[in-house]
């Protein structure tokens, strides 16, 4: 049977932050400055072995997942470059460059 009340007394208040800011990450694919959604994305999918995780924008990460499978992205592993030599990735990374860093927006779907 669970107590009414807690045996030691209340969980202590938490202490109040400095208000210090919070350090701004960029974008693993794009290089803009991370809004209030960072998605932590598997460069080399967890599928296939991957541990590492890096800081994107949902948006950018949609991007990825639209137009590569998990076998090219396996292959591409950590290398941005080689994904920024597809012709959709660099058309929406330099489409995307100048937006807010929380914007979003519907990818389409890519033609197979």
């Amino acid at each position: 049977m669970a107590r009414k009340h807690p045996k030691h007394g209340p969980y202590p208040e938490p202490e109040a932050e400095d208000d210090a800011p919070v350090p701004v990450v960029p974008c693993w694919l794009c290089g803009r400055p991370t809004g209030k959604t960072v998605v932590l994305h598997h460069p080399v999918p967890k599928s296939r072995g991957g541990r590492d995780t890096v800081p994107m924008h949902p948006i950018c990460q949609q991007t990825l997942i639209v137009n590569f499978t998990n076998s090219e992205l396996q292959r591409h592993g950590m290398n941005v470059e080689g994904l920024l030599d597809n012709p959709a990735v660099r058309k929406f990374v330099d489409w995307v460059a100048n937006k807010d860093p929380d914007f979003t927006a519907t990818i389409a779907k890519k033609q197979r």
